[in-house]
């Protein structure tokens, strides 16, 4: 079942009278109970195709395209349908939890707000167990004592685990997680990665994971999405994308990598040389191309249409091993 459902996304920026195109002609899908994983440099349009599905963009945005939730366009919702999608039916886990809390509100309060803003017909006792519920399911330890407790009293992890409660706390569908792991250790990393693997086998939720790290999105998604200068360059089964890329850029990503071991130890850590494109530059030729080690000047005539193999991707380059 489709829930989420993209289609030619353009989102355009107007900044001191210039325009910008952050996304560029960006169509994928959701299933339900699925987990997609979006992953690329900063600046590639990974969360500003995420607050396009909150209908969250700021004023100076303009949209093409459209965006369909359970076959109805969000552009066309109106204000309380709106309010029922965000927080309700979409939640959504910022990076840095530390930033999304009210430092003056206590854990419960924030969780109660959220509950009473989605479903006003509960009584304080129902919203205090549903509240003590959700800290449970988040595996918060002592829930009674640390919905009394505030934000300064919580470390990083825990405050990313009870910003992950308070986006179940309206049960949504379909969870959107933008670099939920930044500024995290590699363990609390894990652990966060395991606790919404957790979640979804248990809810059947769909998540949209959002990274910069290719590795810790091949650990959660089914599906990964690589994007580029606003762009999809390659699409496919999380270890099909992984273990055989077919675009440079992807290849590119999976060698800067670092390995760990001691076999590992004399090897010269890889990199993608250059810098991804100023959203300001309008290109007809592929945006990887000035970075790309194996660009030809077919890659310089026009934006490469996409490929279907065991991926999708934008590549004119046929039959070369990554």
């Amino acid at each position: 079942m489709v829930l989420f459902d993209i289609k030619n996304l353009k989102v355009k920026f107007t900044v001191s009278n210039k325009s910008l195109y952050a996304v560029k002609d960006v169509s994928f899908h959701i299933n339900k109970g699925e987990i997609i994983g979006i992953v690329g440099e900063s600046g590639s349009g990974k969360s500003v195709t995420a607050l396009s599905m909150l209908n969250l963009l700021p004023k100076n945005s303009s949209v093409e395209g459209d965006i369909l939730y359970n076959d109805k366009s969000i552009f066309k919702l109106n204000k309380n349908e709106l309010q029922s999608y965000r927080g309700g039916s979409v939640g959504i886990i910022f990076q840095e939890p530390g930033r999304s809390f009210d430092p003056i509100y206590s854990i419960g309060k924030t969780i109660r707000e959220t509950i009473l803003t989605h479903n006003k017909d509960l009584t304080e006792k129902q919203i205090y167990q549903k509240s003590i519920q959700l800290l449970k399911e988040v595996h918060i330890p002592n829930p009674e004592e640390r919905l009394k407790n505030f934000p300064h009293q919580f470390s990083g992890g825990l405050l990313q685990r009870i910003m992950i409660g308070l986006a179940l706390a309206t049960d949504p569908e379909v969870l959107i997680a933008d670099e939920p792991t930044t500024a995290l250790d590699v363990t609390i990393q894990s652990q966060i990665v395991n606790l919404l693997l957790e979640i979804r086998k248990k809810r059947n939720i769909a998540i949209i994971f959002i990274s910069h790290n290719l590795a810790l999105i091949g650990n959660i998604a089914d599906r990964i999405i690589v994007m580029y200068s606003g762009m999809i360059l390659e699409e496919g089964m999380a270890q099909e994308v992984i273990n055989f890329p077919h675009h440079p850029y992807t290849k590119g990503l999976i060698d800067s990598l670092p390995k760990f071991g001691e076999h590992y130890s004399k090897d010269k850590l890889r990199t993608i040389c250059g810098n991804i494109p100023s959203p300001f530059d309008i290109t007809n030729q592929c945006p990887f191309a000035p970075r790309c080690e194996l660009v030809k000047d077919e890659c310089k005539k026009e934006i490469p249409k996409f490929t279907k193999e065991k991926n999708i991707h934008r590549c004119v380059i046929k039959g070369v091993k990554l």
